[in-house]
């Protein structure tokens, strides 16, 4: 049976994982991404990934290279990274990375990754449709519908961060260029800063202990989030809901309300059908769907 091989390219750490063609995962480990190195230096360290990853499970018959922003599906170029410094636009990674790996090389966004490796092989198995969110430093997404992932126009489609939220002057500016933006809300950063805490963790634990300040700023985020998610609903009807990244460790706390708020804001559709749950696959979600998009006809 052959092998297949996820990259997962982060700004601290390129995480890889070899899946047998069926998604049976065979090998996984991760290497520093050194991104100050620039674009060659990273896509050098994605080559050595790579390898490290044959040395330890063997040949591999394709690769899939899971990114944080957009990129151009037809030359494997890169359009725009967020968090990874450099001079990125336009610099090629699908290509080189083939050249120095020996097999066919495919790009994904990493939110569509992880809405793809949750889908086929964890918290949104056996499910038709599915939206798949991930909250850290940013809030990106991906959209299964009858069993397929929607990549639209060079993997962009499933942006669910950029929706605005709000359309008022003076609404918060967002990495993307726009304001408004649900990740201006939502974002780890907007949730620390107005609970007056250093990290989202750090203010999802003042929250438990009952800082009054903390308690407010959590339960504004999860408002900004479900009127994100109600969209969503409203328009995809999806059957599950699959939260994940950093900040979705806190799902104990936030699922129950979202659930709730999601019923206050869903009129055309019975949201009692939109299950969200947690994400199944821990870190390496990324690399596994990006493995699974690698392999892809």
């Amino acid at each position: 049976m052959s092998s297949h091989l996820g990259l997962d390219l982060g700004g601290t750490n390129i995480k890889w994982v070899v899946l047998a063609k069926d998604g049976t995962p065979l090998a996984d480990g991760s290497l520093p991404t050194e991104s100050d190195g620039g674009p060659d230096h990273v896509v050098a360290r994605l080559a050595l990934a790579g390898h490290a990853a044959i040395e330890v499970a063997g040949p591999i018959a394709t690769a899939g290279v899971g990114v944080p922003g957009i990129y151009d599906s037809t030359y494997g170029t890169i359009r725009f990274f967020t968090n990874l410094p450099g001079p990125w636009a336009g610099h090629p990674l699908g290509a080189p990375l083939s050249g120095a790996l020996g097999v066919p090389v495919r790009l994904i966004n990493d939110a569509r990754a992880f809405t793809l490796a949750e889908a086929r092989v964890g918290a949104g198995r056996g499910c038709s449709s599915l939206v798949g969110v991930t909250l850290g430093t940013g809030v990106g997404g991906g959209i299964v519908l009858d069993g397929k992932l929607v990549l639209g126009h060079h993997g962009t489609a499933g942006e669910l961060g950029h929706q605005v939220i709000d359309c008022n002057p003076g609404a918060p500016p967002c990495g993307c260029g726009n304001t408004g933006c649900l990740e201006s809300f939502v974002r780890a950063a907007a949730l620390a800063s107005a609970a007056g805490t250093a990290t989202a963790a750090e203010a999802f634990a003042a929250d438990e202990r009952g800082d009054p300040r903390a308690h407010a700023a959590v339960e504004r985020w999860i408002d900004y989030l479900a009127i994100g998610l109600a969209n969503v609903v409203t328009i995809l009807t999806p059957e599950r809901i699959v939260l994940g990244g950093g900040v979705a460790s806190a799902a104990a706390r936030i699922i129950t309300p979202l659930q709730e708020r999601l019923a206050a804001h869903v009129h055309l559709t019975d949201p009692a059908r939109v299950q969200i749950v947690h994400a199944a696959l821990g870190v390496r979600a990324g690399a596994i769907g990006a493995a699974l998009r690698g392999l892809e006809p």
